[in-house]
């Protein structure tokens, strides 16, 4: 059964002082940047449609005229990381307590992510279009970089696996912990370096 966002969506901004990034509060993984807060909003509506296949695999949707609908809730203040391309401030959102509920509902959405990520990338040609300086990675390249990113996110919820970004086994068996403990916050430990779970 799908469920329906309400309206206004919820939002927060981190705001560096060349790059700000805009992300959905309850929506992981939808969060884009920009140079001001004005053109990551921008930026982020216009990614709704990139992101609905995500919502609905999980058993949600975004309703129709979602885009643009955004109520910044939070404010933070950026910093180096921010300038360099990744946000890095943990909202206070971010610090709620997440039910088991909720803790299912973010499993759903990160498996929906994982599994659309493995399709693209099982299309994706090897070598792909660099930029206009010739930056860039190919397929292989992002592929080890985003799950060599998921060991490393693990490892600050405390779950802690070597990072074997090419042992398909392994990459299971993390995927594995990671949605195996949101819907059980209270077995994470992540420690005073670790990050909570809605982050």
């Amino acid at each position: 059964m799908l469920r329906f966002v309400a309206l206004p969506i919820p939002v927060g901004v981190e705001l560096g002082r060349s790059r700000s990034f805009a992300w959905v509060t309850d929506w992981p993984g939808w969060c884009r940047p920009g140079r001001s807060e004005a053109e990551a909003l921008a930026t982020l509506a216009a990614y709704a449609p990139r992101y609905l296949p995500v919502a609905v695999a999980a058993g949600e949707i975004l309703p129709a005229g979602a885009v643009g609908e955004f109520a910044v809730e939070e404010r933070l203040a950026g910093s180096t990381t921010t300038d360099f391309g990744a946000p890095g401030a943990i909202a206070a959102a971010d610090l709620l307590s997440l039910s088991p509920e909720a803790g299912r509902r973010l499993a759903a959405l990160l498996a929906a992510t994982w599994d659309l990520f493995d399709r693209v990338a099982t299309r994706a040609p090897a070598e792909l279009r660099k930029g206009p300086r010739g930056g860039g990675r190919d397929r292989d390249q992002v592929i080890d970089h985003v799950r060599g990113a998921d060991f490393v996110y693990a490892r600050k919820l405390g779950l802690k696996f070597p990072a074997l970004v090419a042992d398909r086994s392994a990459v299971a068996d993390l995927r594995a912990a990671v949605l195996g403990t949101l819907p059980a916050p209270a077995s994470l430990n992540p420690g005073a370096q670790g990050w909570p779970p809605r982050y």
